[in-house]
């Protein structure tokens, strides 16, 4: 079974879902309250696994309660959790997201442990079990430090193993070329391609454009991320691909685009072609935001195929 190795941030994810979001100095009573085990790298590690995929995680938790959940929760997933480790420095990471009755949401993270997460936690992974040289792809974003990200970059590089940024949250500095060189496949929503390429990014047009920016730069693949239109998908060999987005009644979008990204990261470690995985990553997502949550939200292989 194809090995998928998601490197990257876990967070317990404090949600409230209300009729409105509150403005500055507004307090908006009646919602529900959930506690859920989320962080985008952990969110990816559980869409890869609910989908069938063989993976382990790379990341830090606190040495705490919340920490100790998120790594129960991602062994019962079937993830391998031997590299996600307790720091006793520093809390679990914590994200705060309201979200309102259309489905929308504003999240607010309090990072913790994963600003700890080090090149020397990826070099252990790799010494102790071969994580990096072993895996048949790489995923991680934008929640650990851009030093790991960058070493675990050349890594992918040295072992010539694909490797997968899902560039969020959203980079208003953009990326520095010499990680976006070294990026089999990169995947942003149309706010993120628009803070790396400074191209504003509205439509399949303007997507286009960007496509072409990080095409330039070196980036192989790219699929930018449509919302509701779908998304385009480029291998730069001939014009992008749209891939429309399934019709869903939405819930709650928090982790539909961690959900892209670890169905995405499972079909293009079975083989499928760029294409194929997003027709089958757009479908997950889509399913994924008919549901409350992050982790809770990650549809099934059953649910996705059936």
């Amino acid at each position: 079974m194809a090995k998928i190795v998601v490197i990257g941030s876990s967070n317990t994810d404090m949600v409230i879902k209300s009729r409105t979001i509150p403005r500055p100095g507004e307090t908006v009573i009646g919602g529900k309250f959930v506690c859920n085990a989320g962080g985008k790298g952990a969110n990816q590690a559980v869409a890869a696994a609910r989908l069938g995929g063989n993976v382990a995680m790379i990341a830090r938790v606190g040495a705490d309660v919340f920490g100790e959940q998120a790594r129960n929760g991602l062994a019962a997933e079937g993830i391998d959790v031997s590299c996600v480790k307790a720091d006793p420095d520093a809390a679990t990471g914590i994200a705060l997201i309201l979200v309102d009755e259309n489905a929308e949401n504003s999240i607010s993270v309090a990072s913790g442990a994963n600003e700890n997460l080090s090149p020397a936690d990826v070099d252990e992974a790799e010494e102790k079990f071969g994580l990096i040289s072993g895996a048949d792809i790489l995923v991680v974003q934008l929640e650990t430090p851009m030093a790991t990200l960058l070493h675990t970059a050349e890594l992918a590089e040295k072992f010539n193993i694909p490797l997968i940024l899902d560039p969020a949250p959203a980079p208003k500095e953009g990326l520095p070329d010499e990680l976006l060189a070294r990026l089999t496949l990169l995947k942003p929503n149309e706010t993120e391609a628009s803070y790396i390429t400074g191209i504003e990014v509205t439509d399949r047009s303007s997507a286009a454009r960007a496509v072409e920016n990080l095409h330039q730069r070196g980036v192989k693949q790219v699929i930018i991320t449509l919302g509701k239109e779908g998304v385009l998908v480029s291998d730069g060999t001939g014009e992008p691909v749209h891939v429309p987005a399934i019709q869903v009644e939405a819930v709650d979008s928090t982790a539909a685009g961690d959900c892209f990204s670890g169905a995405l990261a499972c079909a293009l470690a079975e083989g499928k072609t760029l294409v194929e995985a997003a027709r089958f990553a757009s479908r997950a997502a889509g399913l994924s935001v008919t549901k409350l949550g992050a982790q809770q939200s990650m549809p099934t292989r059953n649910e996705v195929e059936g």
